[in-house]
């Protein structure tokens, strides 16, 4: 057995947190300079130049890309192998959280209780999702995600006759009734099968990926080209305010399901597509 630090991991996800919130991932930077270049409208253009030098400019002021600095949400892929030197791991991720939002004057946008409201005033309790895996190693992926993006994500029980088809009418209805709201141009995260809580986690998950990365079986790969193009001429566009560039990718990440029952959700991301992982 391997043993890990819960501090090590408290101070991970503390540096991982700052980062996202400050630092684009250069896969998202050369993502806007793509869309920039096929961009047919002048309007469009002139956003995603906008974005650009936002991103630019965060990174040389060390200032979050975007005043909403989001929920913390944080993926932990624990090694079988692997045992901790004391309890406190899920305190421990909270606790970097805490400290990020402190260290690196992020907003605290999180409420006590969802009705009763009161803001706990240091930006946690992160969303936490524990996954065992083979190996000696733990993996944590954070990211930070913005409400506005959020708030425009939908899940849906279809019937199975829906089809592929149906599938993607769902996801064409959701970005379109999304418009400006979700901060285009997106990343989608699409999740198919599983059932009602499963399928909207996958979806969460879809964004974690790569930006771009294809999905390994060539049917789904194909796929999301299709319906990124098709998302495309929906004609939302930069900010909402037309042309082409309404979202930069699309993953879908898909599990079995019952016989009765097509899940499907779409998790929609901001243009500022924050998170970082590493590797302890």
């Amino acid at each position: 057995m391997r043993v890990v630090s819960v501090d090590k991991v408290r101070e991970t996800v503390r540096d991982l947190y700052k980062e996202a919130c400050v630092i684009a991932n250069p896969e998202l930077v050369q993502a806007f300079e793509n869309a920039r270049a096929t961009e047919p409208s002048p309007v469009g253009k002139e956003i995603l130049t906008m974005l650009i030098e936002n991103v630019e400019l965060a990174k040389r002021e060390n200032l979050p890309m975007c005043q909403d600095t989001g929920i913390a949400i944080v993926f932990l892929e624990i090694g079988e192998e692997v045992r901790f030197d004391r309890p406190g791991l899920v305190d421990g991720v909270h606790a970097g959280v805490r400290e990020a939002w402190k260290e690196a004057y992020l907003r605290a946008s999180i409420v006590k209780d969802p009705l009763r409201r009161g803001n706990t005033g240091d930006n946690t309790p992160a969303m936490v999702h524990v996954d065992f895996v083979p190996g000696d190693k733990v993996k944590i992926r954070v990211g930070a995600k913005g409400t506005g993006a959020e708030n425009m994500s939908k899940m849906k029980i279809l019937s199975p006759s829906a089809g592929v088809e149906g599938v993607k009418q769902f996801l064409l209805e959701t970005v379109k009734a999304a418009g400006p709201n979700a901060c285009p141009p997106l990343v989608l995260g699409v999740g198919i099968g599983g059932n009602f809580e499963e399928v909207t986690l996958l979806a969460k998950r879809a964004l974690y990926r790569d930006l771009g990365k294809p999905h390994p079986d060539a049917y789904y790969a194909d796929l999301e080209k299709e319906w990124l193009d098709a998302v495309n001429r929906l004609g939302v566009g930069p900010q909402g305010l037309g042309g082409r560039a309404t979202a930069l990718a699309l993953h879908i990440e898909t599990k079995p399901c019952h016989i009765g029952a097509l899940p499907v959700a779409v998790n929609i991301d901001c243009h500022a597509h924050r998170h970082k992982e590493a590797i302890l």
